[in-house]
C-alpha cells in the first residue's frame, strides 16, 4: 500500500490537519506518500488542490486520502463537489455535533495562529523560545529562578529538542544542563542547580541508542564509544537516584511523550490544566 496518496488540507497550516490525521494513520500498517496543502483559503486555490488531488487518483489507480480542517464552507463545498479522493472532514466530524450540544455557533476561526500578534498565549510561546535557547546546554545561569521545567542528562540524550517543543507547544520556559564527568566526580548535581531541585526532570538514554546518535555527531571517539556511553549513563542514572531527581528513559519515546510525561510531573503552576 506504499503507492498510496494521502493529502492533509487547511485554509491555515495544516498543522493539526496533519497531526490529527497521522494520529488515525498510525494504526495501520502502511506507509503512504504525505502531502501538505497549507493556506487553501480562495476558491482558486481550492480547485488547484482539486486537480492535483485527482491527478494523484490518475496516477495511483487508488483514491487518495484527503483530511481537511477547512472552515470556510464555499472552499469546502468546493473540495466536496469536486474531489476524487476519500474525505475526512475532521472539523465537520466535531464541530457541527459540539454546536448541537453547546447550542451556540462556533466562530470559525482559521488556525491557531489567528491574530498572532494580539494572542498573550503566542507572545508566551516566543518569549519561551527564547529563554529555552538562552539556557540550552547550561549556557546560562541567569534567571534559573525563572524557568518552569530544568532538564538534566548526559550529553545527546534528547534534552534540547525536549526544551524547544516544550517551549514552541506549551510556552514552557525549559532550561537544560548536561550532566557532565565532572559532576559525577563531585557525586553532585550543578551547583546552580541545587536551589531549583523541585523543577529538575532527568532525560536518560539507552547505551547502544546513545553511542548511535554520539557516533553521527563524532565518529570512532571516545565521547562516541559503547563502554564510555555506558559508564556516563549509569552514573547520571545513580546520581538522579540520590538526588531524588524524577526520569525517564527517551529511547523509544517520542518528544510529544517525553513532554506529556515532564508536564504531569512537575505541573508548572502557571499552566492551566
Amino acid at each position: 500500500m506504499s503507492n498510496r496518496t494521502v493529502f492533509f488540507i487547511s485554509d491555515g497550516t495544516g498543522i493539526t490537519a496533519e497531526t490529527f490525521g497521522n494520529a488515525i494513520l498510525a494504526q495501520f500498517e502502511f506507509k503512504p506518500r504525505h502531502v501538505r496543502l497549507p493556506f487553501i483559503d480562495s476558491v482558486d486555490k481550492a480547485h488547484q488542490a482539486i486537480r492535483q488531488i485527482n491527478h494523484t487518483a490518475e496516477l495511483e489507480g487508488k483514491r487518495p486520502i484527503v483530511f481537511t480542517t477547512l472552515v470556510n464552507m464555499e472552499i469546502l463545498a468546493v473540495i466536496k463537489t469536486h474531489c476524487n479522493g476519500m474525505l475526512l472532514d475532521m472539523f465537520g466530524m466535531f464541530v457541527a455535533p459540539l454546536e448541537g450540544e453547546l447550542g451556540i455557533k462556533s466562530n470559525h476561526r482559521v488556525g491557531r495562529f489567528s491574530d498572532a500578534s494580539k494572542s498573550k498565549e503566542y507572545d508566551d510561546r516566543i518569549e519561551a523560545i527564547n529563554f529555552s535557547l538562552a539556557h540550552d546546554d547550561g549556557q546560562s545561569n541567569r534567571d534559573l529562578e525563572n524557568s518552569d521545567v530544568i532538564l538534566v542528562g548526559v550529553s545527546r540524550s534528547g534534552k534540547t529538542p525536549t526544551s524547544l517543543y516544550l517551549a514552541m507547544q506549551y510556552g514552557i520556559k525549559t532550561s537544560n544542563y548536561p550532566l557532565i564527568p565532572e559532576d559525577f566526580d563531585r557525586r553532585q548535581l550543578p551547583p546552580a542547580l541545587v536551589p531549583h531541585r523541585k523543577k529538575i526532570f532527568g532525560l536518560t538514554i539507552g547505551p547502544e541508542r546513545l553511542a548511535q546518535i554520539r557516533n553521527e555527531r563524532r565518529p570512532n571517539s571516545n565521547y562516541a564509544s559503547l563502554v564510555n556511553c555506558r559508564n556516563e549513563i549509569h552514573e547520571a542514572e545513580a546520581m538522579m537516584r540520590r538526588e531524588g531527581i524524577r526520569w525517564l528513559s527517551t529511547t523509544t519515546k517520542s518528544i510529544e511523550e517525553i513532554a506529556t510525561t515532564i508536564l504531569q510531573e512537575i505541573r508548572p503552576e502557571r499552566l492551566e490544566y
